[in-house]
This record gives structure tokens, sequence and C-alpha cells, in this order.
């Protein structure tokens, strides 16, 4: 990165994915906004090191994951309290189509948030677009392990998306 305009561009460019990226991580959305600022400012901050033997694309999940992680490894533990969560009225009414799509991002980042962190790290990246050779390199694992991990952490997400359909 050579100017300012260039770092703003990248941060701009990366911070819908890790909005996504902090949303799998923190339900609280104050302390979610924290994490991304948190998760930019580290990506800014690390850019001078950057000796691009990753892609940028990599190299900014490595940075804001390790961020994250570092944010889970500081807070107290929370207890997933989806009774409360769910009577939590929504101010505004939404059609219902937005209502269902909203329901389903819910439920899919509850069940995320109820995997062990090794498997949310997988997946989290696998849905934002991320192959398993950027995984891979993230992580600092082998493709092979990034495959059968993913491979796990897809059962176990359906395990828990099935467990949270039936009565």
């Amino acid at each position: 990165m050579t100017s300012n305009g260039e770092v703003d561009d990248l941060l701009a460019r990366y911070e819908p994915a890790l909005r996504r990226l902090a949303a799998s991580y923190e339900r609280d959305p104050a302390l979610r906004e924290d994490l991304v600022q948190e998760m930019l400012l580290a990506v800014f901050r690390a850019l001078p090191g950057w000796r691009r033997e990753c892609s940028e694309r990599t190299f900014v999940y490595r940075v804001a994951n390790n961020r994250a992680f570092s944010h889970l490894a500081r807070r107290r533990p929370a207890f997933d309290d989806l009774e409360r969560a769910a009577s939590v009225p929504d101010p505004a009414p939404l059609p219902e189509a937005v209502a269902v799509a909203s329901q389903q991002h819910d439920t899919l980042l509850a069940a995320l948030r109820g995997l062990p962190v090794s498997q949310r790290q997988l997946l989290t990246m696998a849905l934002e677009g991320l192959t398993p050779r950027e995984i891979s390199e993230v992580l600092g694992i082998t493709d092979n392990n990034v495959a059968v991990r993913l491979t796990r952490a897809r059962a176990a997400l359906r395990e828990l998306l099935a467990a949270r359909r039936q009565p």
C-alpha cells in the first residue's frame, strides 16, 4: 500500500465482510461494532508488515480472524439465552420475505455460535467465499486438513440446525 487512499479503499472493500465475520463471533450489537473497529484497525496497523507472501484477501482475513479470536479470549463467557433474545420485539415491522430471511440468518448465526471456535472459523471463511487454499493460508494448516475439518464442521452445523427445527 503506497497511499492513504489505497489503504482507505482496501478497508472499505473488506468492511462488509469483516462485519459479517464479526457477527459470527459477537451477538451484542455494540460489542460487535467494537470488534469490527478492532479488526479494521488491526488490518490498518498490519499493512506495513505485509510481505505479499499471500493474497490480500488471505492477509485481511488472517489479521481479522486473529483479532476476533483474541476478542473471544478477552471477554467473559456468555450463555446463549435464545428465549430472552426471541422475546425482544422488532421495532419496525418488516415484509414477510425479509422476516423469513432474517430469521434464517439469525438461526444460522446462532448455530454457528454454538460450534467450537475452530469449526466456526472454517465455516465463516467458507461462507465468505474463501477457497480451501486461502483458508489453509489464514489458519496455517494444510489444504487437506481444511477439507476434512470443513466436512466435519458442515456436518456439525447441519446437526445443530436440525436440532433447532425439532419441537
